[in-house]
């Protein structure tokens, strides 16, 4: 297994793509969980947020759970 770990761009744009958060504040949630810091100096910016937010909407897969009817 390879030692590099991504920088939190990078790690935000693989959850972008990942399909598992739905927005901005999702992806930096999660970043937090991972343990990344300064996520909010990393992912500023309306250009930043935006190409996230449209990775997000094409990508978002909603988990089973909450699309199951019961």
């Amino acid at each position: 297994m390879s030692s590099h770990r991504p920088t939190t761009l990078e790690r935000a744009y693989e959850l972008a793509r990942e399909g598992r958060c739905r927005t901005v504040s999702d992806i930096k949630q999660a970043l937090s969980a991972e343990g990344f810091d300064r996520i909010q100096d990393s992912l500023y910016g309306p250009t930043l947020s935006a190409d996230l937010r449209k990775l997000c909407q094409a990508n978002y897969v909603a988990p089973p759970d909450e699309t199951a009817e019961g």
